[in-house]
């Protein structure tokens, strides 16, 4: 199942487990969700409620872009026609990873947070992909199509846009940085540095991923 194969990817490139499936979180029934955030239009929403003790999680996606990609599966080809679809999908399985692989280690999690590894997670699987279906092709326009051409809705995004905004350009930052490593060696033993640096960053707080970023 997609979700699950997504899962294991983003487990495999950062090496991280966190011991659940996903599809044991999942909804695709709009009218299971809060009465509260049940009007949302988004089709990926991470629900998390949280008291002293434990912590809740539910992933929302939109049940017409699960089928969408059943047809178009991107694991087999990643292209202009389902791109868009397997990014929403995408975000959903990095929201819930990240979060649960957290939690795992009693670590806080931000917003913020989640929204940077996401946009991040997106250029990096998409980069994957892209060079496992295309060998030997270098796929440059990855990074121009997400960071320049995807726009934030503020009918959704709501009072969190500035924040929204600020993770994107963030990550822009550092997938950008990453390209210009990946364009040098992205194969061998460059490609093994590279997959360590990820894995370093993916386990820094917060205010070290921007550290880090500030420095590139």
């Amino acid at each position: 199942m997609l979700l699950r194969r997504l899962q294991n990817l983003l487990g495999g490139i950062y090496d991280v487990r966190t011991g659940h499936d996903i599809y044991d979180f999942l909804v695709t029934d709009r009218s299971c969700l809060p009465r509260e955030v049940r009007s949302h239009g988004a089709d990926e929403q991470l629900l998390v409620a949280q008291d002293a003790n434990e912590c809740a999680v539910s992933l929302y996606i939109d049940p017409d872009v699960l089928t969408r990609l059943q047809v178009a599966d991107p694991l087999r080809a990643l292209h202009s026609g389902n791109v868009a679809d397997f990014w929403t999908v995408l975000e959903g399985v990095s929201h819930f990873q990240y979060l649960a692989w957290n939690a795992r280690h009693d670590r806080q999690v931000s917003l913020h947070e989640l929204e940077l590894q996401a946009e991040i997670d997106k250029y990096v699987s998409s980069f994957w992909m892209l060079r496992r279906q295309q060998p030997g092709r270098f796929p440059a326009e990855l990074a121009r199509i997400l960071f320049g051409h995807t726009r934030i809705d503020p009918a959704l995004a709501g009072d969190r846009a500035p924040l929204y905004r600020a993770a994107t350009r963030q990550a822009e930052r550092f997938c950008r940085d990453l390209e210009h490593n990946l364009r040098r060696g992205p194969d061998g033993r460059g490609g093994r540095a590279i997959l360590a640096s990820l894995r370093r960053f993916y386990r820094l707080s917060d205010a070290r991923k921007l550290a880090h970023i500030e420095r590139l």
